[in-house]
């Protein structure tokens, strides 16, 4: 499970703004966010296991975050790790629409996926789970888990509606961009049946920061793009008991490609 919920081209100030957590079990090797000695324009976490990255940005302000779609039900074998769809995009020179009407012709060969990928001026979302194809997105506030774009899980739902509260305030900070999905709070029975969602297990994910011994929220992290072409991260590290372990912080001036 994972959760992103983007703020994008809504406020003149920042025409980007993201709240992320990463929830993976915690015996997966991963390295914080940093820049990449072989990518130096890349500043993104690591999963060690696989090579490939979550979520990243550039100093030249592409963007890329991807989720796995979830559906206990099928979950086939794939020959290719999903890390390295966004890890392409980063790396790469193509716009948001081509590179994912690139990755379209060969998606099965990943299983499920979601896949936001952008610049300073325009937001991209692509999921092999249906056959709707690559959608330029509108300027608007998004929430993405594991199941498709906008979705109606309760905690997407709570991550959507703290987005906009923080936006009428008219004032953005790391802190108050991090408890957009903070919340440790379950969802009640009734909303998760509402979605297909019963059981333990299913009542232990529902919450925006997951807490358990095995699996968990391993990061948050907070990104912004400004109107001056200024970037600001901050990943949070915590351990299976959801404690801070390590913080990640930059501060960026966005070049041209």
């Amino acid at each position: 499970m994972c959760l992103l919920i983007l703020a994008h081209q809504i406020s003149s100030d920042y025409p980007l703004l993201v709240a992320a957590n990463r929830d993976e079990f915690h015996a997966r090797p991963t390295a914080a966010s940093h820049f990449w000695p072989e990518h130096p324009e890349l500043l993104a976490g690591q999963d060690l296991l696989q090579g490939g990255t979550w979520m990243g940005m550039t100093r030249s302000g592409r963007f890329a975050a991807v989720t796995n779609y979830r559906d206990p039900a099928h979950t086939p074998e794939a020959p290719r790790s999903r890390g390295e769809l966004s890890l392409k995009y980063l790396t790469g020179s193509q716009t948001p629409k081509d590179f994912l009407g690139d990755i379209a012709t060969r998606a099965d060969h990943y299983a499920g996926f979601n896949l936001l990928v952008g610049d300073r001026n325009s937001l991209w979302y692509y999921t092999n789970s249906d056959a709707q194809g690559p959608q330029s997105l509108a300027p608007g506030v998004y929430g993405l888990s594991n199941a498709t774009l906008d979705t109606p899980w309760p905690k997407v739902m709570l991550g959507k509606a703290n987005m906009l509260a923080l936006l009428e305030t008219g004032s953005m900070s790391h802190r108050a961009l991090a408890d957009v999905v903070s919340s440790q709070r379950q969802a009640d029975q009734s909303s998760l049946s509402a979605q297909g969602l019963d059981g333990t297990m299913e009542s232990a994910l529902s919450s925006q920061f997951i807490v358990t011994d095995d699996y968990g929220t391993r990061s948050s992290t907070t990104l912004w793009f400004d109107a001056q072409a200024q970037a600001g991260w901050l990943e949070l590290s915590f351990n299976a008991q959801g404690v801070l372990r390590e913080v990640q912080h930059k501060d960026i001036s966005l070049s041209d490609e």
